[in-house]
């Protein structure tokens, strides 16, 4: 029996449910295995999650992603949305994780913070430019816990809440507008484009011209880090491009008996992206990273 446990353990991290999985044994001929057995291989993949999760953060990680899913779950008797808060980050060396995983009822400040706390207990440091989407709670939780570290705001999330305001035979002319500030070779640069793109505008879209000259600082802060960096930093999509992923295993299980199950395969869906992203070159040159400290880039809020 022993050499089905690698199968059924495999099944499960792709979001085979016990019952499930109980019925394909059956199909194969394999009656011996019980839905209590299933499960008991299921847990015995917690040690590995656990590990993953508690492991040491030894290099400095001079870029962090904060970024939360909803996942379905079932909790005292009912069926509820709780967010998985994830943390990717690219280490000194170029090379990116995921440094931290948790469930969480909400995206509060409060949960965003005992979050962010974990990861210093385990040795995070050396943050010098996290991004993230506006999340009022996740905003307060980086200031407060990660003050030394510049904030950037993901482009993209910020182009949407522009574009909400603009009427639809405008989007694809106000979305270019926008791309052009940031194409821009610095941030003086990018803020005299972004005064034309305002005042050329504002007439028509109001509200969306508002919105974007009272948040143009906070999507121009990766122009202070290496220029092959930029297209990696402006947004969040690298660690969206993971959310889907999570997606297309967590909604093959859909409703989660409860949080300890679904963990356990977002962790494992974690690890072997993880371990994927090891054979790969580096994701940023190690000698750019080297610039990342460089006196230019010396920052600490409010200093």
């Amino acid at each position: 029996m022993s050499y089905l446990r690698p199968a059924v353990q495999e099944m499960v991290i792709n979001g085979v449910s016990s019952r499930k999985v109980e019925r394909v044994l059956d199909e194969l001929g394999v009656e011996r295995m019980s839905k209590s057995q299933v499960s008991l291989l299921c847990v015995q993949l917690d040690g590995t999650v656990r590990a993953f999760r508690e492991r040491r953060l030894e290099a400095a990680y001079p870029y962090v992603m904060f970024d939360a899913i909803y996942v379905k779950m079932r909790e005292d008797g009912r069926v509820a949305n709780q967010a998985v808060v994830i943390a990717y980050a690219v280490n000194e060396h170029g090379l990116r994780k995921v440094i931290g995983v948790d469930i969480v009822l909400t995206e509060s400040r409060e949960s965003w913070s005992t979050f962010m706390r974990g990861l210093i207990e385990r040795g995070l440091h050396g943050v010098r430019l996290v991004v993230s989407g506006a999340h009022e709670g996740l905003k307060a939780a980086i200031a407060t816990i990660l003050p030394q570290a510049q904030w950037q705001r993901c482009r993209v999330h910020f182009l949407r809440n522009i574009m909400a305001h603009v009427p639809q035979h405008r989007k694809l002319e106000i979305a270019a507008a926008f791309r052009s500030i940031l194409s821009m070779e610095t941030a003086d640069a990018a803020r005299l484009q972004a005064v034309k793109i305002i005042e050329q505008h504002s007439k028509a879209n109001p509200k969306a011209m508002e919105i974007l000259g009272a948040g143009l600082e906070d999507v121009l802060s990766f122009f202070d880090f290496p220029s092959e960096h930029h297209r990696k930093l402006w947004s969040s999509n690298p660690i969206e491009h993971l959310n889907g992923t999570l997606r297309k295993r967590t909604n093959v299980v859909g409703i989660f008996p409860n949080a300890g199950a679904a963990l356990r395969l977002i962790s494992m869906v974690l690890i072997e992206q993880t371990e994927d992203w090891i054979t790969e070159r580096c994701y940023m040159s190690e000698a750019s990273m080297q610039l990342v400290n460089s006196p230019k880039n010396a920052y600490t809020r409010g200093a």
